[in-house]
């Protein structure tokens, strides 16, 4: 984040003594990232931010994966995933996919989260459905259906899901940072005129959350050389008890539906829906819009092979034209490897032409990097979509 945001109480002067009316001082921690090369926030404590009394290993959920192997396109479908009663969206999600520059889970949630720390890299969490509220150490966010809830690596949260309807997260952990794609911003870090969002559209925090309490346990995913690993970490005082802070680093809401299409005479590519972008991969919105109008135009989407990526669909809301026939729904994950041309399936890019618009919602992600399947894609994948364009065939010609 590159936009400046003051909350609460903080000094004048950074770096100088902070106190509160009896006279005590407040504990300044600078959040940074890059080295403190990069974006950053100050943040005043009234406790000792580093007070840790115990720790304790935690067992990750399963991050286990298998190459897609052999290559085929696949189709997950993940409302046929189980979840527990009082399942919550940290220690109950489920990894579908994942490689070593990003990870996809998804969790069904009805109960609060523990405290949670994500030391790997940011998370960007879609609400498909369902509401909640996100406490952090900067304060409290409303999250709803069609939100991105994105969360700075490191940032001490929770989720509270609210209302009567489970909540559905659909949740992209990368290992690394994410920000908006460089070709929106001015050299400043200004959204440019051509961006389909801006800074209006992002909603951080207003308002500190204190809290107290002793003896406070957050779990934190971090690396090893072994790769990911948890700990059980109990500090001495509640990591929520920041009175102010200010910079560019903290978690903010994004709602798809004030994504603002770009749209042509002839079909657009790809990255025109681009929304996120992190080390080795980019998310992208496809949402509700008018589509192609040249007289001879064809609006579904013409056959492609990304030769450096991998592709992958979830699908979140309305009809997606250029999947009728394939078994895709609302819940539907796709996976399109890198090098495997694909495309509409048979029928749908004759029947597009005339269309003048799609009612579609669906969040991509583009990695460039193989994507192998974690445990809960293996378990809700539809074994016949990967010969879906030859009529269901599958096997050698006879």
């Amino acid at each position: 984040m590159a936009y400046y945001r003051r909350v609460g109480d903080v000094p004048p002067k950074r770096h100088t003594q902070h106190r509160d009316a009896e006279g005590r001082l407040y504990y300044e921690e600078l959040m940074g990232e890059e080295g403190f090369s990069s974006d950053s926030s100050l943040l005043y404590h009234r406790s000792l931010p580093p007070a840790v009394v115990d720790a304790r290993e935690w067992d990750l959920p399963d991050s286990s994966t298998v190459p897609n192997h052999p290559l085929k396109a696949r189709h997950l479908r993940l409302h046929d995933l189980t979840f527990p009663d009082g399942a919550d969206v940290v220690t109950g999600r489920r990894q579908i996919l994942g490689n070593a520059d990003v990870r996809v889970a998804y969790a069904v949630s009805t109960a609060d989260s523990p405290l949670y720390r994500n030391a790997t890299g940011d998370e960007i969490v879609y609400v498909e459905s369902g509401e909640a509220v996100v406490e952090t150490v900067f304060g409290a966010l409303s999250a709803r259906p069609g939100d991105y809830v994105v969360i700075p690596a490191s940032t001490t949260h929770r989720w509270l899901p609210r209302g009567e309807e489970p909540l559905r997260t659909y949740i992209i952990e990368a290992t690394g940072h994410v920000a908006p794609p460089k070709r929106y911003l001015s050299r400043r870090g200004q959204f440019l005129e051509h961006a389909p969002y801006c800074e209006r559209d992002l909603h951080g925090p207003s308002e500190v959350l204190l809290a107290t309490g002793t003896d406070v346990e957050v779990l934190v995913k971090h690396r090893t050389s072994r790769g990911l690993a948890g700990t059980r970490l109990v500090y001495a005082e509640h990591p929520f008890d920041v009175v102010g802070w200010d910079g560019c680093l903290y978690p903010f809401t994004f709602n798809v539906d004030d994504f603002e299409p770009i749209t042509g005479r002839v079909h657009q590519p790809p990255p025109v829906h681009q929304v996120f972008e992190g080390t080795n991969f980019v998310v992208c919105n496809f949402v509700p819009r008018k589509v192609d109008y040249h007289p001879l135009a064809i609006p579904a989407p013409y056959y492609h092979s990304n030769v450096d990526s991998d592709e992958v669909m979830f699908y979140c809301g309305g009809d997606y034209e250029a999947r009728k026939g394939s078994g895709i729904r609302v819940g539907s994950v796709s996976l399109h490897p890198g090098g495997h041309p694909h495309g509409p399936q048979p029928g749908s890019y004759e029947r597009s032409i005339g269309t003048e618009s799609f009612d579609e919602l669906a969040v991509m992600i583009d990695t460039f990097r193989p994507l192998e399947l974690g445990e809960g894609g293996l378990a809700c994948e539809d074994p016949d979509y990967a010969w879906s364009w030859a009529g269901g065939r599958s096997g050698p010609a006879t």
